[in-house]
């Protein structure tokens, strides 16, 4: 069963920052673009950035500007660097990896969360 290895959540208080880690099999890792989401109490899973195989970066338009997502292929790991962090940024975090099948069809993977808490 494929793991996907979250790491990095946390308290921090608002202006702060923090850095998320989510290490994969090199067999997934390889292969398939990663990135994380995030999911606000009663709110809706909402894409935070996702880094391609190819290293082409995409972020929501909430953060941008203030997170970076990078991969490294030593360590077969993508990691969120968050700064300038807001109190609604407080979320559970989740880490993804994706790869497309054909056009209509996906195969994914999902680790199990990081609770990230922004204070005011």
């Amino acid at each position: 069963q494929v793991q996907l290895v979250e790491s990095g959540g946390g308290l921090v208080q608002a202006g702060g920052s923090l850095r998320l880690a989510c290490a994969a099999p090199k067999s997934i890792f390889s292969i398939y673009n990663m990135g994380w989401y995030y999911q606000a109490p009663g709110k809706q899973r909402e894409l935070v950035a996702e880094v391609t195989v190819g290293g082409s970066t995409y972020y929501g338009d909430s953060v941008k500007g203030r997170f970076t997502i990078s991969r490294d292929k030593v360590k077969n790991t993508i990691y969120l660097q968050m700064n300038s962090l807001k109190p609604e940024d407080t979320a559970v975090y989740y880490c993804y990896a994706e790869r497309r099948l054909s056009p209509d069809t996906y195969d994914d993977y999902w680790g199990k969360g990081t609770l990230v808490t922004v204070s005011s």
